[in-house]
């Protein structure tokens, strides 16, 4: 991935997170962002996510692309100041972003980039990429098999 490239990948991760609203700076490196997983996400971070990604609207995607149950997030939501997330909930919720954002990126639109998510991959043995996102091993996958598709290769 080039400089230009990861940038812009992390510019479409924060901004599906809120951006500078959430966050109160830009997000320009991945330095920025671990700066800001270290402290953990405000709690509209997911606010952001679960209005600007469909695909985790729904309970079971939003747990894997998280690691909080839709419950446990809407419990969160009506609070009147909603928690911080942990910096594992705060990696997680950045690493979804992030693959969304590089997904985009290869593929041309979000929209596609969700259908990708949700659709069995031969290059993952019939595997959704949504159900890989919950193991660090999955994640690496994932991204493995969109770099793949960057470079026209699929096996």
């Amino acid at each position: 991935m080039t400089v230009g490239t990861a940038e812009m990948t992390i510019a479409r991760a924060a901004d599906l997170l809120g951006g500078r609203s959430t966050f109160k700076r830009s997000l320009a490196t991945a330095l920025d962002a671990h700066e800001v997983i270290l402290s953990g996400f405000p709690g509209n971070a997911l606010v952001h996510l679960a209005s600007n990604v469909a695909l985790i609207q729904r309970p079971e995607s939003f747990e894997k692309a998280t690691g909080i149950s839709l419950r446990t997030f809407q419990r969160r939501k009506k609070e009147a100041t909603p928690k911080r997330l942990s910096q594992e909930q705060s990696g997680r919720a950045w690493k979804f972003a992030e693959i969304v954002g590089k997904a985009t990126d290869i593929l041309g639109s979000q929209e596609e980039a969700e259908r990708f998510l949700e659709r069995p991959a031969i290059g993952l043995d019939q595997r959704r990429p949504i159900d890989l996102l919950s193991t660090p091993a999955g994640v690496e996958l994932v991204e493995d098999h969109l770099e793949r598709i960057r470079y026209g290769v699929y096996a």
